[in-house]
């Protein structure tokens, strides 16, 4: 039987009813004015097949399992048929690029099917990799099948990990090949197409705002501010100068609320373009994103960012605030006055270095704060980069350590070495010290060390979606194999319980591992 899913989603568009469309309506590569996104059609596929639909995603927007399974359902989140009273739209945003202005960018391959109201809550569905929009410029609007399990799977994980994110309903094969040229050395292959539908609240960038700043289209962009704190930041009340400096402060607040997340879980972005940047704190665009295997600040997965690595780890929180000054200037012209935009700027730089210290704290476990707690934090960051230390298996292991024996610290932790055979003499004699100082430290806490425990492992993930393992589930996608993507899935549903039976994913990055692409070195290609 096939179910009208039509009949079940209760679609409220907003986005494309209240704002300025563009006029052209041809599907043509072009510069776009005074106008927020441009209707435009999903290209239609040869042999779509869905291969996987998040249950929970399923529910959020009012749907049941039979709905999936229904060819309606196939057609529609594989871009195949548009549901009735609706009109897919690509939105027009700027951004710039590894820090330069890059001009008009938009949804080069992301078409926006509708909005969606269920259980008081609204959900934006877009396709990723339906086809060429106004916006793609030179390329073709698709997305390959590697990519689109990165981003389904890691968007569902991070979700489960308390990170502020989008997230994904289905991943499906469109049936076409897609050419690409993996790490841009012209090696150019044929890969397998595929969709992603994603979903979130709404998909606005800072970019979305920059672009009518620079046009100095003041109209549109007063417009779009106007409607976002209407729809999405209705707790500020009605729009005003005032409203707008408080809008600036919220999108802050969230945007380093998100970032803080990131440093916690070892999670790397890896392309923070100011397009890249959800107006909602939002983690958007799941492109070269990778997960912190050795502790190291200056560890970035994006290959096109391996020479000045700008959006390293160590530097995210940096490049939140420099986005943040660009959102700055874009809606600066309907605030005119800049002294409040820059108090915002300087308390999220205060902001910062409390909340990373407390979020350290909560990693170790210390719950009072302490005189000498930044520097204890300070000294393991510094000892962690001394020898190469897998992140995720230190902090998880550290839980297992009693205040009353520091002596078997090391012994906790060794698991999380990647080359143990180094941690001796100086480097040896450090770890103890520092072991030491925190078996002191943990005195000053009322708790037992059970209880410590318990606690650390609600911040300290057990698993996450390591980029090895990853590369695994595509490797198997592409033999016709995705039982690896179910695995993935339903085990990053429970990222901070022991779950023995995934016991062999909460491991080191293995050595075949280190210098895969895919695994260590990942592009913008997808």
């Amino acid at each position: 039987m096939d179910w009208n899913i039509n009949m079940k989603l209760n679609i409220k568009d907003k986005f494309n009813k209240v704002l300025p469309a563009d006029p052209i309506l041809e599907n043509t590569r072009r510069q776009v004015s005074k106008a927020c996104f441009s209707y435009v059609l999903p290209k239609e596929t040869a042999k779509p097949e869905v291969l996987h639909v998040s249950p929970e995603m399923l529910e959020n927007i009012g749907l049941s399992d039979a709905d999936a399974k229904s060819d309606h359902f196939l057609k529609v989140f594989t871009g195949n048929a548009v549901l009735e009273k609706t009109t897919p739209y690509a939105m027009c945003y700027g951004g710039h690029q590894f820090g330069n202005w890059a001009g008009q960018l938009g949804d080069g391959r992301a078409i926006n099917l509708c909005e969606v109201e269920h259980n008081n809550k609204s959900w934006q569905l877009q396709l990723k990799g339906a086809g060429e929009t106004p916006y793609s410029r030179t390329a073709d609007g698709l997305a390959v099948l590697r990519s689109s399990i990165r981003e389904y799977l890691c968007s569902e994980a991070m979700f489960h990990l308390g990170v502020p994110t989008t997230r994904a309903l289905s991943l499906a094969l469109s049936g076409d090949k897609v050419l690409r040229d993996v790490m841009y050395d012209g090696n150019s292959a044929y890969e397998k197409g595929a969709i992603v539908c994603r979903t979130a609240e709404s998909f606005l960038r800072f970019g979305n705002y920059q672009i009518f700043a620079a046009k100095q289209d003041n109209e549109t962009l007063n417009a779009l501010v106007d409607y976002t704190i209407k729809h999405h930041f209705s707790h500020l009340g009605e729009p005003s100068k005032d409203t707008y400096i408080q809008f600036f402060k919220d999108v802050s607040n969230r945007t380093l609320d998100m970032i803080i997340h990131w440093q916690r879980v070892g999670f790397v972005h890896g392309v923070m373009n100011t397009d890249n940047m959800s107006i909602l704190g939002l983690t958007i665009d799941y492109g070269p994103y990778g997960w912190l295997e050795g502790y190291e600040y200056g560890w970035t997965p994006n290959t096109t960012d391996s020479q000045h690595k700008r959006y390293r780890y160590g530097n995210q929180p940096n490049i939140g605030l420099w986005n943040l000054l660009q959102l700055a200037n874009a809606i600066y012209p309907l605030v005119e006055d800049a002294e409040p935009l820059e108090t915002i700027l300087n308390q999220y730089k205060t902001d910062f270095e409390t909340r990373l210290l407390n979020m350290m704290r909560s990693k170790l476990g210390l719950k009072v704060e302490a005189e000498n707690d930044q520097r204890l934090v300070l000294e393991l960051e510094d000892i962690l980069h001394s020898t190469e230390t897998d992140m995720t298996i230190f902090f998880r292991n550290l839980g297992d350590f009693e205040k009353d024996e520091a002596s078997k610290g090391l012994g906790i932790i060794q698991d999380a070495f990647y080359k143990p055979e180094n941690v001796v003499g100086n480097i040896e004699k450090r770890w103890n010290d520092w072991f030491d100082k925190y078996a002191i430290r943990l005195k000053q806490e009322s708790g037992s060390d059970e209880e410590r425990k318990t606690e650390m492992s609600t911040i300290n993930p057990k698993y996450v979606l390591r980029n090895y393992m990853a590369q695994l589930a595509i490797d198997d996608a592409d033999k016709g194999d995705y039982k690896l993507i179910d695995e993935f899935f339903k085990m990053l549903k429970n990222p901070y319980d022991e779950q023995p039976e995934y016991e062999k994913w909460f491991a080191k990055r293995p050595d075949w591992a280190r210098n895969k692409v895919g695994c260590s070195m990942l592009s913008c290609s997808s």
